[in-house]
């Protein structure tokens, strides 16, 4: 990038063009080998994305025991038997070629996926130097900090989030007289979807700080309408889960709240320090 802040000579547009293929050809080359591998370990890659439709994830079975363990003292608010209604959805394929291009699809992704901390190391070298000291020690601190929240909402939506959605979504009849044909391919767009949509939901915090540190998020703010925001959790969290139990409710709600509530304790410790 632009050079100079170390003493050395600047960079022309040619060579930082020159530095910029050379990064974008390892992180090339380090996604395309992680896909062959990925690919070639076909039964392990789709055990691990078609686990959450069946009945028997962990995320139901840990459910429908932590149900009957509440039941005795929830004095009828939780329902055991409605809770253990979960049904393992079952996935057709439509296309002559689909599966193939399903698992060359979803085979990219993982790559991707586990390739992120090197793809972020490549492009933090690649800006680094056009950054002070005390830039850098920020920069990095947020590539981190978004990436490890990003992963949690990841791993939120695999055990939480997908497993009630493609539940609820793979059972909803609008009539008797449709049945249900899931094709594979809408399961793993809709897996993935809502793999990328937790991941960016959870960069609220790194969002909020941000905001703050610019000026344009108070804490006060926050505190001010968190009704609204626990309305608004509450509301989605219905749409998503399969059953008005407020057990599986509150399972889905509550993470997406404490998020929100982190969110606004770190604006208001940023807003503590900058007047201390």
């Amino acid at each position: 990038m632009a050079g100079g802040q170390n003493g050395d000579t600047p960079k022309t547009f040619w060579e930082h063009l020159d530095d910029l293929r050379s990064y974008l050809v390892r992180i090339i080359v380090v996604v395309a080998a992680l896909t062959v591998v990925v690919f070639c370990l076909k039964d392990v890659l789709f055990s691990i994305v078609l686990a959450p439709k069946n009945a028997d994830f962990v995320t139901f079975r840990a459910v429908r025991a932590l149900a009957a363990c509440v039941q005795p003292y929830a004095h009828g608010l939780v329902d055991s038997s409605s809770v253990g209604g979960f049904e393992s959805l079952r996935l057709i394929n439509v296309g002559l070629a689909s599966q193939f291009l399903v698992h060359m699809r979803t085979s990219f992704y993982f790559a991707l996926l586990i390739a992120s901390p090197f793809v972020l190391y490549v492009l933090f070298c690649f800006i680094s130097p056009a950054l002070y000291k005390a830039e850098r020690r920020v920069v990095s601190l947020l590539v981190s900090s978004g990436f490890v929240m990003f992963m949690l909402g990841a791993l939120v939506a695999y055990f939480v989030i997908i497993p009630f959605t493609v539940s609820f979504l793979g059972s909803y009849q609008v009539s008797g007289e449709v049945p249900n044909f899931i094709a594979l391919d809408s399961y793993i767009d809709t897996f993935f979807l809502l793999l990328l949509l937790m991941g960016v939901v959870f960069e609220l915090p790194v969002l909020s700080w941000l905001l703050a540190k610019a000026g344009l998020l108070k804490a006060s703010f926050m505190k001010r309408y968190r009704r609204h925001a626990f309305v608004a959790i509450l509301v989605v969290a219905a749409v998503v889960t399969p059953t008005s139990d407020i057990f599986t409710l509150s399972l889905v709600s509550v993470p997406v709240f404490a998020l929100y509530e982190f969110s606004a304790f770190i604006v208001g410790r940023l807003e503590k320090k900058a007047r201390a």
